[in-house]
C-alpha cells in the first residue's frame, strides 16, 4: 500500500467494520507506526490524538479487534479494516460506538451451516446430525420431505407458531441434506440470485 499520511498531518482515518455483519464499528486514526503494529499483531492499533502514544484497542478491556483485511480507498488517504471483534467495542458497553447492535439473526443461518460441516467432518458420536449422516442419502431427502410436508399441514392449519416450528425443522435437515451432496446454503443464495437478474 501507498498511503498518503502527509494529507492529514501524519494521520490516516481507519474506518472499522466488522467482517461478518458488515457494521461499520468505529473510526480511529493511525499513524504509519500504528499501521505497522496493526499489520504486525493482528490487531488494531491506532494512534491516540488524546493520549499522544500507539494504543491498541482492547489494551485495558480485553475487547480486541482481530484483522482480517485491511483495504485502502481510491485517494489512499483512508483505511478500512474488516475485523472480529471480541467484545463490544465502545467504551461504554456498547456493541459499535455509533450504539447500533452488532448482530443480524439471519447470520445464524451461516453459523448453523457451519456447524452442520464440522459434524460432517468429524461424526462424533451419539450425535442426531451424526445420525442422518449415517442413514444415507435416501433417509436424508426422506427427512426433507416430512419435514415440508409437516410445514404445509401446520401453514394450512393457520398454526403459526408450529408452521415456524416445522420450517426449522425443514430448513435444517435441508441444511443436512445440502452438505452431504457438497453444498452450502450460499449454494442456494448463488443460484436463487442468478433467478432474480
Amino acid at each position: 500500500m501507498k498511503l498518503d499520511f502527509d494529507k492529514m498531518g501524519g494521520l490516516l482515518p481507519a474506518i472499522i467494520q466488522d467482517a461478518t455483519t458488515s457494521k461499520v464499528l468505529m473510526l480511529g486514526f493511525m499513524n504509519p507506526e500504528a499501521l505497522a503494529k496493526t499489520e504486525e499483531t493482528g490487531k488494531v492499533t491506532f494512534f491516540s490524538r488524546t493520549k499522544n502514544r500507539l494504543w491498541t484497542k482492547g489494551e485495558e478491556s480485553g475487547n480486541f479487534l482481530n484483522v482480517v483485511s485491511i483495504v485502502e480507498d481510491c485517494d489512499q488517504d483512508t483505511l478500512l479494516i474488516k475485523v472480529n471483534p471480541v467484545g463490544p467495542v465502545c467504551h461504554t458497553g456498547a456493541d459499535t460506538c455509533f450504539n447500533e447492535k452488532n448482530s443480524e439473526d439471519i447470520l445464524f443461518l451461516r453459523y448453523l451451516q457451519d456447524f452442520i460441516d464440522c459434524r460432517h467432518k468429524e461424526m462424533p458420536e451419539g450425535s442426531y446430525t451424526t445420525s442422518l449422516f449415517n442413514s444415507g442419502v435416501g433417509r436424508m431427502a426422506q427427512k426433507v420431505g416430512e419435514e415440508a410436508v409437516e410445514t404445509v399441514i401446520e401453514a394450512m392449519a393457520c398454526n403459526d407458531e408450529r408452521l415456524l416450528y416445522e420450517a426449522s425443522d425443514l430448513i435444517y435437515h435441508l441444511i443436512v441434506l445440502l452438505t452431504s451432496k457438497g453444498y452450502r446454503l450460499e449454494d442456494l443464495a448463488i443460484e436463487l440470485k442468478k433467478r432474480h437478474k
